[in-house]
């Protein structure tokens, strides 16, 4: 059954918002707590009529309600198996009642493991083989692909999984009794209660593991950095199974915002809805900015977007004439990027009161005074300002390790700094400038593409002799990835269709799958057998 605005008294349909209503103050004071839902709590107490979030049918749910919601979904869970250290996966469209279901989950005191709904079979099997879920939350069929089926089909290999499958609709019930809330203790003391998964390097995904308050200390960086205030509308338009979704929703119950919820950014309602809705803070990284930028110069209302006083961004290179092209066509301050990756979110950002140069070329300064952020030259000395190395961090918003333990000694330096396997440098002024990476990782709208496992999968074809997957330049993703093959029979080689429909029958995720097929007679190496990718990327950026 689908919810309405009619049929659900927690969500309700919303008007307008005029340059007016955004101005309207219920106090600007943070919120700040140790769990996730104790945030839920005084944030309901504290202001239970204000507006939490809006979708793009003009649902509604204020923060009072969210909390009902929540407790009335966390009973519902129970008779599911849900409980204290449960592990639940779940795969939800960026939607109202995905945020319902988090709520009800940390009620719960279950861990939570957000999946990415572009990741398929592969991906999703090696993940309940790893975190053992009691349940697997999934859509119904959604944009073409069939989740319920792929998910009865997992939990068949693990005796006791089970699954539900959530369109607009969650399990709730009135009656049942519920744990104690989750214990109210030091940031320190607090258990596991996330598992995020990148795929980093590796052909496996990695299970990274954060509690409530290290993915608090990235939402605090970043509200602080971006001057949050409860008039802002947060245009939330990418993945809420993405760990900058849980550090958004952790703002905006900090702050007592509200967000614009668009489950899919292509269709052509989502600049009109944002428009109506009065967004603020323009959310969240190039593909995105450079959509708003299209549409306001393409719209023939100017600015498209009157209220809006930043972009926020992160997980991509940007272009830095963005940056000013936003300034000048769309107004506000700009870009306020920030640097961070799963296991060590918004280590850096940019801040209002920053010099436009520096929002344009750099990544902002570090988010918070606990933040320690170096950066290492290759003999294993720390750098000078403006010289390159590998940045090495610590910080309040550290994970707590991977899932796989045995991942964990070679993640940190013997000074306990986390490898992050980005170079740059800092500048005199301690603003943060990424130059490159030396993981073999190919970064498309923000999402990671280790180059290894496509290769792993290419070498498979019958046609294929050498391989080397490398990302190149993209002025709208970020970067593209591109398949350099070397071919066993020179009068038959491998077909770009042929190629991506072999990858699709090795159920490799869309966004994994090459763009872009180049072929080479040899792919060139070292004379130790290291391709040299260096002078791919070279060839054929242009």
């Amino acid at each position: 059954m689908h919810f309405t605005p009619r049929g659900d008294p927690t969500i309700r349909p919303s008007g307008l918002i005029s340059a007016d209503t955004i101005g309207t103050s219920f106090g600007d004071s943070m919120i700040e707590t140790a769990t996730l839902w104790q945030l839920i709590e005084e944030r309901a107490s504290e202001t239970p009529d204000a507006n939490m979030a809006v979708d793009g049918e003009g649902r509604e749910i204020r923060f009072g309600a969210y909390r009902e919601a929540c407790l009335r979904t966390a009973r519902g869970l129970v008779g599911l198996g849900v409980g204290p250290g449960k592990v639940v996966s779940w795969m939800l469209p960026t939607r109202i009642k995905s945020m319902i279901l988090v709520g009800a989950l940390a009620r719960l005191s279950a861990i939570q493991n957000p999946i990415l709904p572009i990741y398929r079979t592969r991906e999703v099997r090696f993940i309940a083989n790893q975190c053992k879920p009691v349940l697997l939350v999934t859509p119904p069929e959604w944009r073409g692909f069939d989740y319920p089926t792929m998910a009865s089909e997992i939990a068949a290999e693990h005796e006791g999984m089970k699954t539900i499958v959530v369109d607009h609709d969650l399990p709730e019930a009135e009656d049942a009794e519920l744990p104690p809330p989750p214990a109210l203790v030091s940031a320190a003391e607090l258990p596991i209660r996330w598992i995020f998964y990148t795929s980093g390097t590796t052909a496996d995904p990695k299970g990274v593991q954060h509690t409530d308050a290290s993915l608090w200390a990235a939402a605090k960086g970043m509200s602080i950095a971006l001057d949050m205030r409860v008039s802002d509308r947060v245009a939330f338009v990418f993945p809420f199974t993405h760990i900058g979704g849980i550090n958004w929703l952790q703002s905006g119950l900090s702050y007592g915002c509200s967000h614009i919820i668009i489950e899919s950014f292509a269709e052509p309602t989502t600049m009109p809805t944002l428009r109506k809705e009065g967004v603020t803070l323009g959310s969240a990284g190039t593909v995105f900015h450079e959509a708003y930028l299209s549409a306001h110069r393409r719209s023939d209302e100017k600015p498209l977007f009157p209220n809006m006083r930043a972009f926020p961004g992160g997980g991509a290179p940007k272009p830095p004439q963005l940056h000013y092209d936003l300034v000048e066509e769309m107004g506000g301050v700009g870009i306020i990027s920030g640097y961070g990756m799963t296991e060590a979110p918004i280590l850096t950002m940019s801040r209002f009161d920053d010099p436009s140069k520096k929002m344009a070329e750099t990544e902002g300064k570090i988010s918070l005074p606990d933040v320690d952020l170096r950066v290492v030259r290759d003999d294993g000395r720390v750098a000078s300002p403006g010289e390159e190395g590998e940045f090495r961090c610590k910080g309040p918003q550290m994970f707590r390790g991977y899932l796989d333990s045995t991942l964990d000694e070679p993640a940190f330096d013997e000074h306990g700094y986390f490898h992050t396997g980005d170079l740059g440098y800092l500048d005199a002024d301690g603003y943060c400038v990424v130059t490159g990476r030396l993981k073999d990782v190919i970064i498309r709208k923000g999402e990671n593409i280790p180059a290894k496992e496509v290769e792993d999968l290419l070498y498979q074809h019958p046609k294929v002799a050498d391989v080397a997957v490398i990302g190149l330049p993209d002025a709208k993703s970020g970067e593209r990835c591109c398949a350099v093959v070397a071919s066993k029979d020179a009068d038959d080689p491998i077909e770009f269709e042929e190629m991506q429909a072999f990858l699709r029958s090795m159920e490799l995720m869309v966004q994994k799958i090459p763009e872009q097929l180049e072929l080479i007679d040899t792919i060139p190496r070292n004379p130790t057998g290291k391709i040299l990718k260096h002078e791919l990327r070279e060839r054929y950026s242009s």
